[in-house]
């Protein structure tokens, strides 16, 4: 295998739970992958939504790594222009002070919500916040680089940060042309999520072109099963949450048996943007050949797996059988035998 596959963690809601439970099956889930071999844990960043808790990845890495021993956590990601760039800078630089080498700092431009709740998470709500996401990510990069201009009047704000000497390694997140200009441009690894638009392989391409250190992960829908029939009916839940998301229509996870009662009795098809998602579905093989399929695509050196079921059980297994498709757990053996020496 020449990609490390990683996960994605939305902390979904099942129908009939709260989201404290979805929190605690994010720390569950995180310490099976660490057991597995997959390389990262990221958590993501939603807001007003009944079906993923994912409200505040910083809170939520801190105890993920305080459960696992080896793998990297961090967020996939902060959505920047909801705060100020020094209070992230800080809050990171605790998390790496506290977990030397294995945080990173995912940094995204969208909302991750609707307008209305984007504007109850503005602090001051006179206006509309302006659009400066390249000058919020520069001084970011520049607190935690410790390289911000000398006339910059927050110049001495960098050597107070609360980690040092630890910092997070720094990430930006897209689904857009413009998100792999500005990974290019500033340096950075770039993650591509897939999930959201399945398109991005030229943009990807693009970002390899220009960057002179590029490093590529892209984020990707998958459930595995024993079986594809088994697999097909888990990923009716998630089925059901994007058709009603695409009627302005916000849902729980639901379980299995209700969704497919939703499905089959829906008469209109999918529209063209449920369509467009791409999402891997099956049996070992089969998830694995699709896996491999799109690290070819986009020529990425890691995916990472967002997985969505009802049942936490069925989301446990579904990583278990990727990563013994994929041999990770004799793959960390390896590398850990060589860090060894």
């Amino acid at each position: 295998m020449d990609f490390r596959l990683s996960v994605l963690d939305q902390s979904p809601i099942p129908e009939g739970f709260g989201g404290a439970d979805a929190l605690r099956n994010s720390v569950d889930l995180a310490q099976l992958a660490d057991e597995l071999g997959y390389h990262r844990y990221w958590v993501a960043e939603h807001h007003g939504t009944p079906g993923l808790a994912s409200a505040s990845p910083e809170a939520l890495i801190g105890p993920i790594a305080a459960a696992t021993p080896r793998i990297r956590v961090g967020s996939g990601g902060v959505m920047l222009p909801h705060y100020s760039p020094l209070k992230v800078a800080e809050t990171f630089s605790a998390l790496s002070g506290l977990f030397p080498g294995r945080i990173d700092l995912g940094v995204g431009r969208a909302p991750g919500t609707d307008p209305m709740t984007t504007f109850a998470l503005q602090r001051d709500r006179r206006q509309a916040s302006p659009d400066d996401f390249p000058q919020q990510m520069a001084e970011l990069l520049g607190y935690l680089s410790g390289d911000l201009p000398a006339d910059h009047p927050f110049v001495r704000l960098s050597a107070t940060l609360p980690g040092l000497p630890e910092r997070p390694e720094p990430w930006l997140l897209g689904s857009s042309p413009q998100s792999g200009i500005w990974a290019a441009e500033l340096g950075l690894p770039y993650a591509f999520a897939d999930f959201i638009n399945a398109g991005g392989a030229d943009i990807a391409a693009q970002y390899r072109a220009d960057s002179e250190r590029p490093v590529l992960a892209v984020a990707t829908w998958a459930i595995c099963a024993d079986t594809e029939e088994e697999a097909q009916r888990l990923a009716s839940s998630s089925r059901m949450m994007m058709r009603l998301l695409a009627q302005g229509r916000l849902i729980a996870v639901p379980p299995v048996e209700k969704a497919l009662r939703f499905l089959a009795s829906q008469v209109s098809p999918p529209s063209s943007r449920e369509r467009s998602r791409r999402a891997i579905i099956g049996d070992p093989a089969q998830v694995r050949a699709g896996l491999e399929s799109v690290a070819a695509e986009y020529g990425a050196d890691e995916l990472m797996v967002v997985s969505i079921t009802h049942d936490h059980d069925a989301r446990r297994r579904s990583y278990e059988l990727i990563a013994d498709a994929f041999g990770l757990q004799a793959v960390a053996g390896e590398v850990a035998a060589r860090a060894a020496g």
